[in-house]
């Protein structure tokens, strides 16, 4: 029994989801290897910080009984909905689909979610088939040095030797992306090339001062180009010269327009390749910052064990930034659909010395873990039929509040599932490959209360992307992009608040059109801005320094701010990404509008209040580890 709870904690900890979790982002890549959290004098200093562990008292006793209770009556609530028995269960029967489990239907309603659960058998063969082609090249074609020696991939930090890696991989790269990118989008791929080619001409043509501003011009260009010409179809753009539709040239563009690949509509996930076109244009703009020796050198640094920031911070060798570098990095097949997102700066740096974090061990837990998500997303879809309900628009009066609550509260669920499970899969693929792209998702979606920590560990990899190569340049704080590049702090307190909020409501702003050019998402953009004022607010009249000596009533205090700040996020997020707003007025209409529906409100807030509690020494918890993650 002790070998299994020993190991169900290996499985579900911090440093098997992800390394950079449980090691400071300074700190080398080496100690990563461990697989331990590095005990330094950082870690030290937050576990000196952390309170004592309150799993034992009787305020938690009173809150397990709360869970015990809670939790159950929340899935029974919203099985019993889902039932055939039900008077809505008509209105929405013909969206779900046969089940595997004998006696249910299933909700494969969502069509997005639905494309990656259809194409799992075959997204399986590849995450198999791709680690063993790259095998196979690898002996056929082995990397040497400038003398023609065979090479062994080590942790060696000769160049020579990281050089011929790194050219071995990419050339790899480069292949494959062509033959995978042909079955995906067929004629298609013409079109990606093209965009490809502008983007490489705007870095490497452009005056230097201008390549930011052309680069982003060009990318939100073609971010808006894509949606309105819905990926040019060749026959559209053939009717612009010639109009007879028995044209010779048009119907050779409407055959040639059926050799779509397995995904014709190509744009829709293009967007993961315009963060990487921007990322190779800006850390190449960056890099024209290092004119003289090189940064690593310069640093006295191990370039086969840099820390996470220095592999995005520091700029690749100027003789990397290449066409051949650059199209194997913007189409790298395992990350190419979806992400997670990861630097040029940091795909160059892996590609030459491999990641100490990647083990066989990690690889193997995490593939564990990947399965038990898909099995949960499974037996949910199987007996919780949320989005089949939402999509349908039953009578909303047929609904008790408490049913509505958890139908709102499982749809939210199934979204934070149907993003987490491919972000893991893709992961797991660039993984067993030998490169270690950030998790996207840190916590459960249940397991947040901070609209600004949720946003950060909500696609972490995104959120990184967008610290670094928008909201620092726009002048906001934190890591991210050349420091030289930053805008200087205003003086005043207040000031630098106001122009915190404007950054956030920019790059939120862009987060919404970048998601989908739509009402609704924009409307999202500016509700998680708006729901983050009252938190900053709190921070300003409630700092935590002035309340070290009564650490109790501040946990309280801060409970009861945490239980707004959920309710306003689920909102938001019902919002932008499931029933819109007309949708939310309904949702609340339904709770609100009788005494029974505000006496459940009121309980359902203390039962957040108590998992509140609950997330805050989760967090104590990682802090008497040594570990303090922003989420």
């Amino acid at each position: 029994m002790t070998s299994l709870l020993r190991g169900l904690r290996r499985l579900y900890s911090l440093d098997t989801l992800d390394a950079r979790f449980t090691v400071a982002s300074s700190t080398p890549a080496k100690a990563a290897d461990t697989g331990q959290s590095v005990k330094d004098a950082r870690a030290q200093a937050i576990a000196q910080d952390a309170q004592p562990a309150k799993w034992r008292t009787p305020e938690f006793f009173v809150y397990y009984l709360v869970f015990l209770t809670a939790v159950p009556i929340m899935f029974k609530t919203v099985i019993d909905v889902s039932r055939e028995d039900h008077p809505t269960y008509s209105t929405y029967a013909h969206l779900l689909s046969d089940g595997w489990i004998p006696g249910r239907k299933v909700d494969n309603s969502d069509l997005q979610y639905a494309s990656f659960r259809d194409n799992i058998p075959y997204l399986c063969v590849l995450l198999v088939v791709h680690p063993l082609l790259r095998r196979v090249y690898n002996h056929i074609y082995p990397a040497r040095t400038g003398n023609a020696e065979s090479v062994q991939l080590s942790g060696s930090a000769n160049a020579a030797v990281a050089d011929a890696r790194l050219r071995q991989r990419t050339l790899f790269d480069f292949y494959f992306a062509f033959v995978f990118l042909i079955g995906l989008h067929g004629i298609s791929v013409l079109k990606i090339l093209l965009f490809l080619y502008i983007n490489y001409k705007i870095a490497k043509g452009v005056p230097r001062s201008y390549i930011p501003t052309a680069t982003w011009a060009f990318n939100l260009a073609v971010l808006f180009a894509n949606e309105l010409c819905d990926g040019y179809p060749l026959a559209n753009i053939a009717g612009l010269f010639v109009p007879d539709s028995a044209s010779p040239l048009l119907v050779w563009a409407e055959w040639l327009d059926g050799f779509g690949g397995l995904m014709p509509r190509w744009q829709i996930l293009f967007k993961f390749t315009i963060l990487r076109l921007i990322s190779f244009n800006m850390d190449y703009y960056w890099s024209l910052d290092y004119p003289g020796s090189s940064p690593i050198e310069k640093k006295q640094l191990d370039p086969a064990s840099l820390s996470e920031r220095d592999r995005t911070a520091i700029p690749a060798d100027a003789a990397s930034y290449n066409a051949l570098y650059y199209t194997a990095y913007v189409l790298y097949s395992p990350l190419y659909l979806s992400g997670p997102i990861i630097t040029f700066n940091d795909y160059i740096s892996q590609q030459r010395y491999p990641s100490p974090a990647v083990t066989p061990m990690r690889n193997m837990l995490y593939g564990i873990r990947f399965g038990l998500i898909v099995l949960c997303m499974e037996l949910v879809l199987h007996y919780i039929y949320a989005v089949a309900i939402f999509k349908a628009e039953p009578d909303w009066s047929m609904y008790t509040p408490g049913q509505l609550s958890m139908l709102g509260y499982f749809n939210l669920h199934i979204i934070w599932l149907k993003l987490l499970i491919p972000w893991r899969f893709f992961r797991l693929w660039a993984l067993l490959d030998g490169i270690d792209p950030p998790e996207n998702m840190v916590r459960c979606m249940s397991n947040n209360y901070s609209a600004l920590a949720f946003w950060r560990a909500w696609h972490r990899s995104y959120n990184r992307w967008v610290v670094r190569y928008l909201y620092v340049p726009l002048g906001g704080g934190g890591g991210g992009g050349n420091t030289s590049s930053r805008s200087p702090s205003p003086k005043s307190g207040l000031l630098a608040r106001a122009r915190k909020i404007f950054n956030q409501l920019t790059v939120f702003t862009f987060v919404a059109i970048w998601h989908d050019i739509n009402l609704r998402l924009l409307m999202w953009g500016w509700l998680i801005t708006f729901f983050v004022l009252p938190e900053v607010i709190a921070s300003m009249l409630f700092p935590a320094h002035r309340w070290r000596s009564a650490p109790n009533a501040y946990r309280v205090l801060c409970g009861i701010g945490a239980v707004g700040n959920i309710l306003m996020m689920m909102a938001a997020n019902l919002v932008g990404f499931a029933i819109g707003l007309d949708g939310l007025r309904g949702l609340l209409g339904g709770i609100l509008s009788s005494w029974s529906g505000a006496m459940f409100m009121l309980l359902a807030s203390g039962a957040l209040f108590v998992g509140v509690q609950v997330m805050f020494e989760v967090r104590e918890a990682e802090k008497r580890r040594g570990i303090r993650l922003k989420c």
